[in-house]
């Protein structure tokens, strides 16, 4: 319904993902640095993808794949982002609408053409990612919706976006919208270059809009522009009200003010390909934050998220060649959660229309609190 409240709105990159297997060899013949999303022009894009083994197509975007997630999970969302009217962006308007994510952003009708992602995934299960932004690079604070921003219990923010001034505008003017309306502002850093091209800006943006930071290792420490994972977790403490971190294989931490909670990973049988996961734990996090669970439980729902997105791509991968519609790495996820994780129905069960965000986590095995350090000024 359109007057209904949503759990989420995200504001993020409206992308087509391109996906096929690769050899290291592939990206050093091709200088691609693994792991990385670098951004490239159109003439390149075409060049990159005339090269590429078999593939597997399906829009994304990471908040766009968060909110599938989400979607899927039995929560409440909506995207703004940005394409043009062509065929990739009727294939995306329609996939993300399919899998129950309300969208109504206008596309374009001029212009750049609708962004893709070429996607290279290494026998490591590391992805790496060659970006032509195209239409989703216009987007502007005319196309921030202050009344769907006003529905939603958290507007999450995709780093990735932060290339243009005018996207910056646009991420600053729905934070505003939000707090204004006692809603939370999430932000996912996306990526480590991201983080490199707007350290300062970012830190800038946490620590006057920011209340929930997503971050994976490398980009946390990027931030901080420290040694390693430990000296990063002293420096981000109090940065907003809660700061969730991913290690891969190494599970999560995720921090308050007052506690810190280390999660285990979720076991997986063979680790494929890494590609959705920080969205799909973004959106096992965010599904039980806006239910009122505490921080454990939003975590151990967003490690669960994060494990299906290995063992979904797992099965894909034996098909490569094909072409998927829809989502791929996050709308076809819940129903192999909920079948294997029955603490996910008797969530909805317990807490079908939703619940306060909770300030301050309770429960779980923690680590002792300690003064909160200062947020970042910038």
């Amino acid at each position: 319904m359109a007057d209904s409240l949503l759990d989420v709105v995200g504001i993020g990159n409206a992308v087509v993902d391109v996906i096929a297997q690769a050899q290291d060899k592939f990206l050093d013949d091709n200088g691609l640095t693994k792991g990385t999303m670098v951004l490239i022009d159109l003439e390149e894009a075409e060049a990159l993808y005339a090269k590429m083994g078999p593939t597997i197509e399906c829009s994304g975007g990471s908040a766009a794949n968060t909110l599938a997630g989400l979607a899927s999970l039995g929560g409440t969302a909506a995207f703004i982002g940005k394409v043009r009217d062509d065929d990739l962006g009727g294939i995306f308007r329609h996939d993300i609408r399919a899998v129950g994510v309300e969208y109504d952003t206008a596309a374009a009708v001029d212009g750049p053409a609708t962004a893709r992602c070429l996607v290279l995934v290494t026998p490591d299960a590391q992805r790496t990612m060659q970006t032509y932004l195209g239409a989703c690079a216009e987007l502007s604070p005319r196309d921030i919706d202050p009344e769907l921003i006003e529905r939603a219990k958290v507007t999450y923010l995709e780093g990735y976006l932060w290339d243009r001034p005018e996207a910056k505008k646009a991420f600053k003017k729905a934070a505003g919208i939000a707090h204004e309306a006692g809603n939370k502002v999430a932000l996912n850093l996306s990526d480590p270059l991201c983080v490199d091209r707007h350290r300062t800006e970012f830190r800038e943006l946490i620590g006057n809009h920011v209340d929930i930071l997503f971050a994976n290792e490398t980009e946390i420490v990027s931030l901080c522009e420290v040694s390693g994972f430990d000296a990063a977790l002293q420096e981000v403490r109090g940065y907003c009200d809660v700061v969730v971190l991913t290690r891969s294989e190494k599970g999560s931490v995720v921090l308050t003010d007052s506690e810190i909670h280390i999660l285990d990973a979720e076991p997986v049988d063979k680790v494929v390909d890494t590609t959705g996961a920080g969205d799909l734990y973004a959106a096992g996090f965010l599904f039980g934050l806006t239910r009122g669970c505490d921080i454990p439980t939003c975590g151990r729902l967003a490690g669960k998220a994060a494990a299906e997105t290995s063992a979904a791509i797992e099965s894909l991968a034996r098909r490569l060649g094909s072409v998927e519609g829809g989502m791929v790495t996050a709308a076809g996820l819940a129903g192999r959660i909920a079948a294997l994780e029955k603490d996910i129905e008797a969530l909805r069960r317990a807490a079908p229309g939703g619940a306060p965000i909770p300030c301050e986590s309770t429960g779980g095995a923690r680590c002792p609190a300690r003064a909160p350090a200062p947020r970042l000024s910038g």
